[in-house]
């Protein structure tokens, strides 16, 4: 198994944050044309994985429906940090900070539409680690 951590900046405004270039990047070194499972995984308890399109709306949907599901106001029972940061602590309930992609011939087996995505709500942490595994 081989293993890469890296930063990502979330900035302090909810994003989806497209980390698909370094997880292509990091596959194709680590396949060595083979085949395998690329692993993504975000050690927070308040940010999530997601597989989307990008560049055509469906990440700003995204951030449109998770701020009606989950408003950044003062309802949430874990309440320290800025107004709503008790949402955050849920996100990871409805994206899940880990996704699992095929690996064939050293490519991800994405979609043509497919990004690997880090969503992020937390406007108190505008830095992500992001740990990336692969398995062949």
């Amino acid at each position: 198994m081989k293993t890469l951590t890296f930063e990502v900046h979330t900035g302090r405004t909810p994003v989806v944050q497209d980390i698909t270039r370094q997880c292509t990047r990091f596959a194709r070194e680590s396949a060595d044309h083979g085949d395998g499972l690329l692993h993504v995984f975000v050690p927070h308890a308040t940010a999530g994985v997601a597989i989307i399109e990008l560049g055509a709306g469906s990440d700003d949907d995204l951030l449109a429906t998770l701020a009606d599901l989950l408003p950044a106001d003062r309802r949430w029972r874990h309440a320290h940090g800025s107004p709503g940061h008790g949402r955050s602590h849920v996100l990871p309930a409805l994206i899940p900070p880990y996704a699992t992609v095929p690996v064939i011939g050293g490519r991800l087996a994405l979609g043509p539409w497919q990004s690997i995505t880090v969503v992020d709500l937390n406007v108190d942490n505008p830095d992500r680690e992001v740990r990336l595994s692969f398995v062949g």
